[in-house]
């Protein structure tokens, strides 16, 4: 990659010289899926939230501008306060109606500049930015044998991400890289960028919506995506191309739905670990019934993504114990397994964890949702999960509830134990506590293994 590339000028930048957690190697399938959400959201946000018309920053490769983006990028001026458009001057954009709107700046892209192999998207707007910067491969990267036969095979290094800090450095980089071109526009869109980041009425917007298109588009893409190459492709051609898209777009969409149940944390101020810690126990108890590593796997999984299902819930949820909730609040709470599983299912490769976290409010004694399942007919994961959770919430405070002691939550958790518990689980999460109690062992608050969003370096398809 050039070292004069967006990419590596961010990380350059940015305090920690470390690109965000979903820097990698993406298809292009990918990065238009990305991109057509994140597009997506300005429309949305615009037309429900007045005032939060964006900053847009876009630059095309050399000689890859479409001309059905410039149909859509005139809807998106329309809802933005700034279009910044960097394309080759005969790509066409001149003369279509979009790069005749007031609001709509141009700049012809020379074919030498290095910005003719970058494709980037970044959004900044009062109350939340997002971005999608990106750098194609060039042909001495690619290895021998993966050299792209056709369009959807190319491959970039990108990333995507939310955070504030990161988006607005990468706006301020590409702003200065239009400046040689038209220093005039770079001072309007530095302007612009820096009253973007004062406004003092600026009202955070909740993202999740889009982290949700963007698992959408994704599926949809790779569906797409697979289709068009077995009518193009002998079978055995196809499969191992299908394989290496399916791979790539199984890690984004997984990192899609982690984003989604990290942001589901970030909303409950008084329980911010939740995930982690769930995580933790369940993958502890996990080992001490000695389930396989496949199996443990996906208990873990399930862990970090058990509270998805109140991706759109209401504050409230996060505010007040259950039994202070009022009707509508409390109907999203009980019905969090099944809207988890909900969402869990647009991914098939996901299809064991969904079972578990759609069944994690079972009771032991057949009184519990959504299927009713009683004793031994409730998946075991399940039934880790739900002891768990349970216990962990009793061990961080709840509106008007104090945080309670490790021997307090566990004596509740006994007082359930063969209605809501598996008894048996009861007994090992008795001796986890005893044991962290007398300093024999720490109750794990985070799992052994985290994916990247989380830290970890790569992301690894639920088998």
């Amino acid at each position: 990659m050039d070292s004069n590339s967006t990419l590596n000028q961010l990380k350059a930048a940015l305090p920690s010289g470390q690109l965000p957690s979903s820097y990698r190697v993406y298809f292009k399938n990918t990065l238009i899926a990305l991109c057509h959400a994140l597009e997506d959201h300005i429309l949305k946000s615009t037309a429900q939230q007045p005032g939060q018309e964006p900053l847009v920053l876009v630059t095309f490769q050399e000689g890859k501008w479409y001309m059905q983006e410039a149909d859509r990028y005139l809807e998106i001026a329309q809802n933005s306060a700034e279009v910044a458009i960097v394309a080759c001057a005969d790509s066409g954009f001149e003369t279509h109606p979009t790069g005749q709107l007031e609001n709509v700046s141009l700049i012809d892209l020379a074919r030498d500049d290095s910005l003719a192999n970058e494709w980037n998207l970044i959004i900044v707007a009062p109350g939340y930015t997002a971005m999608v910067l990106c750098h194609e491969l060039s042909p001495e990267e690619y290895q021998a044998d993966t050299q792209p036969r056709n369009d959807v095979e190319r491959k970039f290094y990108g990333l995507w991400t939310f955070d504030r800090a990161a988006v607005e450095a990468a706006a301020s980089i590409l702003i200065e890289r239009m400046r040689p071109y038209d220093e005039a526009l770079a001072d309007r869109l530095s302007t612009l960028q820096q009253q973007m980041i004062t406004n003092p009425e600026a009202v955070p917007i909740d993202l999740t919506s889009v982290v949700s298109r963007i698992v959408n588009y994704l599926q949809d893409s790779q569906e797409h995506l697979i289709t068009a190459n077995r009518q193009a492709q002998e079978l055995w051609e196809l499969e191992g191309h299908a394989l290496r898209v399916n791979r790539n777009m199984t890690a984004n969409k997984l990192q899609a739905f982690l984003r989604m149940a990290q942001r589901v944390d970030e909303r409950d101020q008084e329980n911010p670990l939740a995930s982690l810690q769930v995580a933790a126990l369940a993958e502890t108890l996990g080992q001490i019934l000695d389930l396989p590593t496949i199996r443990l796997r996906r208990l873990r999984l399930a862990g970090l993504l058990f509270r998805i299902g109140l991706a759109e819930a209401p504050i409230e949820v996060f505010q007040q114990p259950a039994s202070q909730l009022r009707d509508s609040e409390l109907v999203t709470w009980n019905n969090r397994a099944y809207l988890g599983g909900q969402l869990l299912a647009a991914m098939s490769e996901l299809e064991p964890v969904r079972v578990i976290v759609s069944h994690q409010l079972e009771n032991w004694d057949g009184s519990g949702r959504p299927d009713g399942l009683r004793s031994e007919d409730i998946p075991l994961e399940s039934r880790i999960l739900r002891l768990a959770a349970y216990f962990q919430e009793l061990t961080q405070p709840r509106g008007d509830r104090p945080a309670l002691s490790l021997t307090a939550a566990l004596e509740k958790c006994v007082q359930h134990g063969g209605s809501r518990f598996d008894p048996a689980l009861i007994e090992h999460l008795t001796t986890i506590v005893r044991l962290t109690e007398i300093g024999m062992m720490q109750l794990p608050d985070r799992p052994s293994q985290l994916p990247k969003v989380w830290l970890e370096e790569s992301l690894s398809p639920v088998a």
